[in-house]
């Protein structure tokens, strides 16, 4: 089963389909869609390291572009972004997110960001609390740009070796990285 999924990942990654594709789930994730783009930048990148930087930016920009939608969500659809934030387990999200943004303010962005935590709930929250749109952009470019950019360098220079590797023992990786996927959602749903 993990072979047949991560063979057709590779194959999309591969296809002239791939940057839009990459871009689409990029602009999506950072407003209400659940799969972060690193789902296709990573084989993206290693089926071809050329491209390692092209495929950071095109994530780093339609994920920032994205969150202007989040943003405007939180703005200006206030049910939505709430339906957005109950979706993702965070009922109570809006009061949560305001006090951290009344709290530490660029610091929220700029954490969340480099995480894995899902950057809508940044977005839809940074909308709510009405934080200053040009810090929000700025700070969502280097922190998005921050994250994309690493796991395109590391991948691109470290990825053939991981890549041999990964495939060797596929379903062992695809075991652990499953349930290091879970035991992140838990994680986010018991300390968020």
């Amino acid at each position: 089963m993990f072979r047949k999924m991560y063979d057709w990942v590779m194959r999309l990654a591969a296809s002239r389909h791939a940057p839009r594709s990459l871009a689409v789930i990029s602009f999506a994730e950072s407003s209400f869609f659940p799969i972060p783009p690193d789902v296709m930048l990573g084989p993206m990148v290693l089926a071809r390291p050329n491209k390692a930087f092209v495929y950071a930016t095109i994530c780093t920009v339609a994920s920032v572009l994205g969150g202007l939608l989040g943003y405007a969500i939180g703005v200006f659809l206030e049910p939505v972004g709430m339906f957005i934030l109950k979706l993702f387990g965070h009922p109570e999200g809006r009061e949560e997110f305001q006090h951290w943004f009344d709290q530490w303010g660029l610091g929220v962005i700029l954490i969340k960001g480099l995480t894995p935590i899902p950057y809508k709930l940044v977005t839809i929250t940074a909308g709510f609390a009405r934080f200053d749109l040009f810090t929000f952009m700025w700070a969502s470019i280097v922190t998005r740009g921050a994250r994309f950019f690493i796991v395109a360098a590391i991948l691109k220079y470290a990825g053939p070796a991981m890549l041999k590797e990964f495939e060797r023992r596929l379903n062992l990786y695809s075991v652990i990285l499953l349930l290091i996927l879970v035991g992140g959602i838990v994680a986010v749903k018991v300390f968020l």
